[in-house]
């Protein structure tokens, strides 16, 4: 957070921000290095940058079935119900976006036409730590599912005691995900991308995260379909006494 005090009478300039852009060669470098370690060392590198920094061990990177229909179980009957009615209006808007494929033959003969085929799978990141977004699920896995793609594998870091967010979980199953691994940050977009000896690659990857997620986005985009790279969000408060 970046405060700007004024004094009395005196107004805001600009250049009093000085915003630096979306990347910085940081996050950049540090992405790439990643990514390529992923792409040489599989799941071994996985396990490294998750140890070092998610501060946790994780043998098996894929959440068993059964985990899944746990913590939905165990998931707050309000929040369960408030995904629900959320997923249920989602897909419904998504529904009336559906492209849908035609043919014509014109007068001398010509056939033309468009065909609109959906992707065989698709990767969806899911920020976690202090950002816990089940709706982040929803609005990525649910247009997948909408337009008919088949595997829709969600990545998502772990917590300090290996453990995923229970919410998260349901609404991984509430959207129809078919797959959930417990790797977050730019190793888990290098796996989608390139993947590993449990994840297998991806065609798109979408959804948001930190500065070093949106690196290896773009990093990757060359070779793998992206939604988009996000900048960081600006909130602005103007506050007196």
């Amino acid at each position: 957070m970046r405060r700007v005090i004024l004094k009395e009478g005196e107004q805001f300039k600009s250049s009093q921000i000085n915003r630096t852009g979306a990347f910085n060669a940081g996050a950049i470098a540090a992405a790439t290095s990643i990514i390529e370690e992923v792409r040489e060392r599989g799941d071994a590198a996985l396990r490294d940058f998750t140890a070092k920094f998610d501060g946790v061990e994780v043998e098996n990177f894929r959440v068993p079935q059964e985990t899944i229909d746990a913590a939905a179980a165990q998931c707050d009957a309000k929040t369960v119900a408030a995904l629900e009615h959320a997923a249920a209006q989602i897909r419904e808007f998504h529904e009336r976006q559906k492209q849908q494929s035609w043919i014509a033959t014109r007068e001398n003969g010509a056939i033309v036409g468009a065909k609109v085929t959906p992707l065989e799978s698709v990767g969806i990141y899911v920020p976690g730590g202090r950002a816990l977004y089940p709706s982040t699920v929803l609005m990525n896995a649910i247009p997948a599912s909408v337009a008919g793609v088949e595997r829709i594998a969600c990545v998502t870091p772990p917590s300090k005691d290996g453990s995923l967010d229970s919410a998260i979980l349901a609404a991984c199953k509430i959207a129809g995900v078919t797959e959930i691994y417990s790797v977050g940050g730019a190793q888990a977009v290098g796996a989608l991308a390139y993947g590993t000896e449990t994840i297998e690659p991806v065609a798109k990857i979408t959804g948001p995260g930190n500065a070093y997620v949106a690196a290896a986005k773009k990093i990757v985009s060359g070779d793998v379909g992206i939604d988009m790279i996000a900048g960081p969000s600006e909130v602005c408060v103007v506050a007196d006494e």
